[in-house]
């Protein structure tokens, strides 16, 4: 009798225990991977952006509202990543604090406005990381040592991936550390670890390359002795091949850049995400 009186005392008291966690929201993947890795089981975490999905044209989806509305907060960007996410939280009627995880970090400029991509820096990447377990320990002070334990071992972890990163990139010869990609969103990975990125003259991300665009990039390839290329937005293999038989380019492959992948896919974590981008940049730039 005494075992069954504690068993329905055990199931009675688990679903307020789990209504008692800590209801967060973050943005998009990246963000989600680091607020998971410090929340653990003790934050129930949404995220509105999921893998392999576009932060930046991301649409609010029905359901985002209501989970807004039941959030104690919101973590994002900033730096103008997410355009559509104030209005949604306005729309919510959300009396959720919203945290600005990249909030510490001095912006690089993409024209004239604030370049949003910092977490491609390990270092901004900390910042990150601080800011979140801040947020967390302020708004659940009984968990608040548990998050401080997971930060700090998550951050020994991106000590040792910084590492890796510099150490990788000073294998390759100075002259080789450059590439062509026509996606603006390494600026903050060229500052910190020295490696080049070119933007292709007249190329958009949005539209297919014209033959004089590729006229263009070629000539810029050879002119420059770019040794790699990362072109997203050319789809079709016979144009790859063409700018590889043309100028010696090697083609790089993909770099991930916004947003993580599935958990199949070449980077599910922000670790894998900066492991996958580094692997890349070096067996291209590498002899």
């Amino acid at each position: 009798m005494r075992f069954l009186l504690l068993l329905a005392l055990l199931l009675i008291a688990s679903p307020l225990q789990a209504a008692e966690r800590l209801n967060v929201i973050a943005s998009f993947s990246i963000l989600g991977d680091f607020v998971r890795t410090i929340g653990g089981d003790r934050i129930n975490l949404t995220t509105l952006v999921g893998p392999d999905s576009d932060v930046h044209v991301y649409t609010p989806a029905p359901g985002d509202a209501k989970r807004v509305a039941e959030a104690r907060l919101v973590i994002v960007n900033g730096l103008g990543l997410e355009g559509w996410l104030p209005r949604l939280v306005q729309s919510a009627g959300s009396k959720a604090q919203v945290v600005t995880a990249s909030a510490g970090i001095a912006p690089l400029k993409l024209g004239s406005a604030a370049d949003p991509h910092a977490w491609q820096s390990v270092p901004n990447a900390k910042v990150y990381v601080t800011d979140i377990v801040n947020a967390l320990a302020t708004a659940d002070p009984d968990d608040a040592e548990f998050f401080r334990t997971q930060a700090k071992a998550y951050l020994e972890k991106l000590e040792v991936l910084d590492r890796e990163v510099r150490d990788a990139v000073a294998k390759i010869p100075p002259e080789r550390r450059k590439v062509i990609s026509t996606h603006d969103a390494f600026g903050y990975f060229a500052a910190e670890y020295g490696v080049q990125f070119v933007a292709p003259l007249g190329v958009s991300t949005e539209t297919e390359p014209s033959a004089r665009d590729i006229a263009t990039i070629i000539g810029q390839i050879k002119t420059q002795k770019i040794p790699a290329v990362f072109l997203e937005n050319i789809n079709d293999d016979r144009l790859i091949r063409r700018i590889a038989a043309e100028t010696g380019a090697k083609v790089g492959g993909t770099l991930i850049s916004d947003g993580l992948t599935g958990e199949k896919g070449s980077a599910p974590t922000y670790i894998d995400m900066v492991r996958h981008n580094i692997k890349a940049l070096t067996s291209a730039l590498d002899h």
